[in-house]
């Protein structure tokens, strides 16, 4: 079996908005649709890759790491203090009322956490220490934002909620985000 080649993780730049912006939409599902007011998977990826390489919201770029193996793109996390949640929704407040749809958008970042919004991988790289390397940059992104907590998101069923365990986070809660039923995980770093 051929030696896989190390995971690089590197800040997002403009030119990834055609790979992170339908694997972010593949991940969000139902949360990406509410958040661009479009109702299929294609028009939110469409959105969001248009929203990718702007700043000042929360699905931006500036926001998001990519995770590469033999110089390819293999996995994202977008992640951001959560005090800055609903400063960072209102762009999609924004795009919704351009739409003439109710510009709702349910935050989910809390104070005093740096959110994980999303953390993705490709699903020919799952398996493979991509999610973890992503998850184990994320200290040092709370630590910068000065904050000691990591939290994120998980509906029941996600195979990823074993990967999260296993990084230390716990439940501290439910919430209702896109009419989905989530657990509220968090971590509190040393």
């Amino acid at each position: 079996m051929p030696e896989l080649s190390p995971t690089v993780i590197r800040a997002a730049q403009i030119f990834d908005a055609p790979f992170a912006a339908p694997l972010i939409q593949e991940t969000i599902g139902a949360i990406g649709r509410a958040l661009t007011g479009t109702t299929s998977d294609g028009d939110a990826a469409h959105v969001i890759a248009e929203f990718f390489p702007l700043r000042g919201h929360r699905l931006s770029f500036t926001n998001t790491l990519i995770a590469e193996r033999g110089g390819r793109p293999v996995g994202l996390l977008v992640a951001y203090p959560g005090e800055l949640a609903v400063m960072l929704d209102q762009p999609f407040r924004e795009h919704r009322r351009s739409l003439g749809l109710p510009p709702t958008v349910d935050s989910e970042g809390l104070p005093g956490e740096l959110y994980l919004d999303t953390l993705a991988v490709t699903a020919g790289a799952r398996g493979q220490g991509v999610g973890s390397a992503l998850l184990e940059a994320a200290p040092d992104l709370a630590r910068r934002a000065g904050v000691r907590r990591l939290g994120l998101l998980v509906e029941d069923g996600n195979p990823a909620a074993g990967l999260y365990a296993r990084h230390g986070f716990t439940p501290a809660g439910e919430r209702i985000v896109a009419s989905g039923r989530f657990t509220h995980l968090t971590r509190d770093l040393e």
